[in-house]
């Protein structure tokens, strides 16, 4: 038996987990109207890549991951894209994000899917390739894509997430009820990609004994072929948050994550039960990630339970379809009681990561009480799992005191709501913690653009103080040029009128002696004279010559020049039109900041190209 080790803190919360389990895995209709976010995964936001009026089938391809940290999105069913506009994003914030709006057609018509019959055979670049292509996202709730997680080197150990702690969830218990068999060949199939491995856990709380149960049947009746590691099934004690990644961590391994770091630094990756699962169907049967099981519970509904629902659906027609009875609850809650959230517009709709809808009643979720002043109990630093300091956090998030925030380890906080639940006064303190990691995040990101703002600017600088002293440079050197092809013309000059009077007066002479000295065989020194006066205007039209050819070649480089300005002016106009396109359209921040950094780009190239060809003029 492997030891279990223990982690500070947690608590025990009532689970009230029975109500969803009495029956199966059921369907709901399809809805009228299919609204997929293009930003329901931690990173970048995928990039559309069809058209509104455009047909779809089921499994296609609909938007493409953009950069490394993002995820692909497939259509969930057939049918026709409507529109890719701003709607209500599945958040705590409300806020609108670009999607995708499909109307179904009813036929719910497949892709052809590339299936394999030997994933087996398949080497780690081929499965991250197939589980990136496929869109899996962590289902779990954090939403992190998994292909990013499946690229660490040194793993030692894979662990499987099925402790599923949050009260009311059942989503990844009915799951393993239901395919533990594809789990146990989820997780082999992940083991695949790390050549370093020597252990794959799975971690479950003990109050699934029919979860624990099909999981032990499922691996009594898996093949042995010789060449892949053996899956242990590690049960844990319940307590509250044993599923969050560190603790289930430390419980199993008795390892601890370091501050600010991610398992891989201690050779561990986890994935959730559901994400195994999804990544075996991707790989196998060509799958994309395309509909989830959610659990739907609270007394506010008819008919409680866990369904299978399509990623995009209204979380209105999820509620219309389980009997929902809004006068008898106060809230819509994604997620579960401790950290979920609640939201205002029901026609948000289920992402990858909503793993639970909550319609309690107002008896069985009350309001809570009023904020009353911290009484300095402590209890809140003996629940808290990642073992900070809570009052302290709260004072400085309160301060609005960043520095001591960082140095009191505040992107520690796991936001699991323990503090919060044993407070005797309370205050909601997970909230005082999200608000102050949000205004440091947003702090950092202003920071990072001051600086590359900064450094543009002295970039620029540099480059225009360059660029006038190459200008100067050239400037003297044409000057010198000048001055020195004016002195040897004045020095020509002064030769060759010195060398016409001297002719004129020995022509004379020249011409009595001629006779006398062809007689005697002297030189005739008139026409040595005269050859010499001929060679000094062959050289001098000879330089007069090469100076039309230099002025000639300044022509062609201006021109050049001038074509080169044209080229940069028409990249400039470009870059505008598209900068402008996106600003229509409602392109996401990131996107926007790159266009825009194209056309200061091409503004600096204009103005280069202008003043190269000033200088030359």
């Amino acid at each position: 038996m492997r030891k279990i080790f223990d982690f500070h803190g947690g608590i025990h919360p009532p689970e009230n987990k029975h109500q969803s389990t009495q029956g199966g895995i059921e369907s709901i209709a399809l809805p009228k109207e299919l609204i997929i976010p293009l930003n329901q995964h931690v990173g970048a936001a995928a990039d559309p890549v069809v058209e509104t009026g455009q047909h779809v089938l089921k499994g296609q391809l609909i938007a493409e991951a953009h950069g490394f940290v993002s995820a692909n999105i497939h259509a969930p069913t057939s049918g026709h894209i409507r529109a890719i506009e701003l709607r209500t994003a599945n958040h705590a914030s409300g806020m609108a994000v670009l999607s995708i709006v499909l109307e179904p057609d009813g036929e719910d018509r497949w892709i052809e899917l590339e299936s394999c019959d030997q994933p087996e055979t398949l080497d780690a670049q081929a499965i991250i390739a197939k589980v990136r292509a496929a869109g899996l996202a962590g289902m779990g709730g954090a939403g992190f894509p998994t292909s990013v997680k499946l690229g660490g080197k040194d793993i030692q150990t894979l662990i499987l997430n099925a402790a599923e702690c949050e009260p009311y969830i059942t989503a990844d218990d009915i799951l393993l009820r239901h395919y533990a068999a594809e789990v146990l060949a989820g997780a082999q199939l992940l083991a695949r990609v790390f050549p370093r491995l020597e252990s794959i856990l799975i971690g479950i709380e003990d109050n699934k004994p029919e979860a624990i149960a099909s999981l032990e049947h499922a691996l009594a009746a898996q093949p042995n072929t010789g060449n892949t590691l053996a899956i242990e099934i590690v049960v844990v004690p319940t307590k509250y948050p044993s599923g969050g990644e560190k603790q289930l961590i430390q419980l199993l391994t008795g390892k601890e994550v370091p501050s600010g770091k991610i398992p891989a630094a201690i050779g561990i990756v986890m994935q959730n039960v559901a994400t195994a699962r999804a990544a075996w169907r991707a790989v196998r049967y060509g799958e994309p990630l395309i509909s989830r099981i959610t659990t739907v519970v609270g007394k506010a509904l008819k008919k409680q339970g866990n369904i299978e629902v399509l990623i995009g659906t209204p979380i209105a027609h999820v509620l219309s379809e389980r009997g929902f009875r809004e006068t008898e609850s106060e809230r819509v809650v994604v997620g579960g009681p401790m950290m979920g959230w609640a939201i205002e517009d029901t026609l948000a709709p289920v992402v990858k990561a909503t793993n639970c809808l909550l319609l309690p009643s107002k008896e069985e979720l009350p309001a809570a009480p009023p904020e009353q002043a911290c009484i300095r109990c402590g209890l809140c630093a003996e629940a808290c799992p990642a073992e900070l300091l809570p009052q302290q956090l709260y004072w400085y998030a309160r301060a609005e005191d960043q520095e001591k925030l960082r140095a009191y380890n505040i992107f520690d906080c796991i936001e699991c709501g323990a503090c919060s639940y044993v407070c005797p006064s309370s205050i909601p303190l997970v909230q005082y913690y999200r608000a102050a990691k949000g205004t440091i995040r947003q702090a950092e990101k202003d920071k990072r653009k001051s600086d590359q703002a900064r450094l543009r600017f002295e970039a620029r600088q540099e480059r225009i103080a360059k660029a006038e002293a190459e200008k100067e440079a050239k400037r003297l050197e044409r000057k010198k040029a000048a001055e020195e092809a004016k002195r040897k013309l004045a020095e020509k000059q002064a030769a060759e009128k010195s060398a016409s009077a001297y002719s004129a007066t020995e022509s004379a002479k020249d011409s009595t002696k001629d006779s006398a000295k062809k007689d005697a065989g002297e030189p005739d020194m008139k026409a040595i004279k005269s050859e010499m006066v001929k060679e000094a205007l062959a050289a001098a039209a000879a330089k007069k010559s090469a100076q039309q050819d230099d002025s000639s070649e300044a022509e062609k480089e201006l021109k050049r020049l001038q074509r080169g300005l044209s080229s940069a002016e028409s990249r400039l106009e470009r870059a505008r039109a598209t900068l402008l396109k996106n600003q229509e359209e409602g392109a996401d921040a990131t996107r926007l900041d790159t266009l825009a950094a194209r056309v200061k780009e091409a503004e600096q190239k204009v103005n280069d190209a202008r003043k190269k060809l000033e200088a030359a003029q």
